[in-house]
C-alpha cells in the first residue's frame, strides 16, 4: 500500500472529489482525473488513472452555471460510471488475473483502459437506460395514476397521486435490487466510497482504520440527489395544471397521459437544477445539524444502498481515492478552472442515477 499522508482538501470548494462503486471496485473522480481500482478474481487490485477528457458538453460553459449545472453533473456521472463499469466487467473475465501464482500476495496492477470503449457506445448506454428510467418511474406513474380522473379526482390530486406512485416505484425498485448477494456486493464497496471521501474530508491520514472509523453516509450521495429530485418534483409537479392544453379539461386517456410525460420531461431539467443546488448547500454546511435535519430522508435512504464494507473492500476505495489525489499534486495547472460539476459519492451505477 502507498505511504499515509494527510490530504490537503481545496478549501474554496467543496464539491471537489466523489465517486461511484462498481463491479469488484470503486471509481473515485477529482477536478482533472478519475481512476477506477477493482479487486480482481486472483485478489490483485487493478488500477487506472486517466485524465478527464473535454468532450463536447465540458466544453458547452453555459451547462455550468448554477440551476443547469444539475443535469450535466448527472450526465458527466453516468458517462464515467459507464466507462467505469466497462473496464472492471474486463478485467473480472481477463485471464490473466483469473488466478494467482504461489507465493506472490496481492498487489496493485496499473492496467490502462480498453481505448476501444468509444464515446458512442457509452453515449448509447447512456441514452437508453434514461428512456428506461423515464418511463419506469416518470410514464409508468402517470398510466397508473391517470383513472382517478374518472372517479372525480381534480388533476391536482391526480398529480399528487402520481408522485407518491414514483417515490414507491422508486424505493421499491432499491430495495429490491439490495436483495440481490451481488448488489449488496456493491453497495458494500458503496459505503466504503463514502467512508474514504469522509475520511478525506475531514482531514485524516488515508488508513483503513481512519476510513472504518467513518459513517458510510454522505450529504452529497448520489441516491440523497435522487430523494431530493422526488421531493422537489411533488412540490412542483403537483401543481403544474394536468390539462394545461385542453382548457383544464381531460380529453383521451394515453393522450392526456403522453402530454403529461413530455410537460414534466421539459421541466425536469429545472428541477434537476434546483435538487443539485440543494446537495451543494447540503455538502457545504454538512457540520449544521439544522440542516442536515432537512436532508434527513435523503441521507437515511442511504441505508438502502450502501452496506458496512470489510477492509479489503475500504482498501480498493483508498486505492482509488488515493491515485486521484496523487494524480491532482502532480498535474499540470488547466488553462480554465475546472468545473465543479461532479456529484459527489455518487450512487452506485446499477442502480442508474
Amino acid at each position: 500500500m502507498p505511504p499515509l499522508y494527510t490530504p490537503q482538501m481545496p478549501k474554496g470548494e467543496y464539491l471537489q472529489y466523489g465517486g461511484q462503486a462498481i463491479i469488484e471496485g470503486v471509481m473515485m473522480r477529482s477536478p482533472r482525473f478519475f481512476a477506477v481500482a477493482c479487486r480482481a478474481p486472483n485478489g490483485d487490485i487493478v488500477l487506472e488513472t486517466e485524465a478527464l477528457e473535454k468532450t463536447w458538453i465540458g466544453r458547452q460553459k453555459w451547462l455550468k452555471y448554477p440551476f443547469l449545472r444539475g443535469s450535466l453533473a448527472l450526465i458527466d456521472a453516468m458517462a464515467l460510471g459507464v466507462k467505469a463499469m466497462r473496464f472492471a466487467s474486463n478485467v473480472q473475465m481477463d485471464p490473466a488475473y483469473q488466478k494467482k501464482p504461489e507465493g506472490d500476495g496481492p498487489h496493485v496492477v496499473e492496467k490502462p483502459m480498453d481505448k476501444r470503449v468509444q464515446d458512442i457506445a457509452i453515449g448509447g448506454t447512456i441514452v437508453v437506460s434514461f428512456a428506461m428510467a423515464l418511463f419506469i418511474f416518470n410514464y409508468l406513474p402517470n398510466l397508473i395514476a391517470q383513472p382517478l380522473q374518472q372517479r372525480g379526482a381534480s388533476g391536482t390530486l391526480i398529480n399528487f397521486a402520481t408522485e407518491i406512485v414514483k417515490v414507491i416505484f422508486f424505493i421499491g425498485y432499491i430495495w429490491l435490487i439490495g436483495q440481490m448477494k451481488d448488489i449488496q456486493e456493491v453497495f458494500k464497496y458503496h459505503g466504503a466510497e463514502h467512508k474514504a471521501i469522509n475520511a478525506m474530508e475531514a482531514e485524516r491520514p488515508l488508513s483503513i482504520e481512519n476510513c472504518a472509523a467513518q459513517t458510510r453516509l454522505h450529504p452529497r450521495c448520489g441516491t440523497s440527489f435522487a430523494i431530493i429530485v422526488l421531493i422537489v418534483s411533488m412540490v412542483i409537479f403537483t401543481f403544474v395544471p394536468r390539462y394545461p392544453f385542453s382548457n383544464g379539461q381531460p380529453t383521451f386517456y394515453l393522450r392526456d397521459v403522453t402530454t403529461r410525460f413530455l410537460l414534466e420531461l421539459m421541466i425536469l431539467p429545472i428541477i434537476s437544477g434546483i435538487s443539485y443546488e440543494l446537495i451543494r448547500f447540503a455538502g457545504k454546511f454538512r457540520n449544521s445539524r439544522f440542516v442536515m435535519g432537512l436532508f434527513w430522508p435523503g441521507l437515511m435512504s442511504q441505508y438502502l444502498t450502501t452496506r458496512e464494507p470489510d477492509e479489503k473492500q475500504i482498501e480498493v476505495a483508498l486505492v482509488a481515492l488515493r491515485a486521484v489525489v496523487e494524480a491532482e499534486e502532480d498535474g499540470t495547472p488547466l488553462e480554465d478552472e475546472p468545473p465543479s460539476n461532479a456529484i459527489e459519492s455518487a450512487s452506485p451505477a446499477p442502480i442508474g442515477l
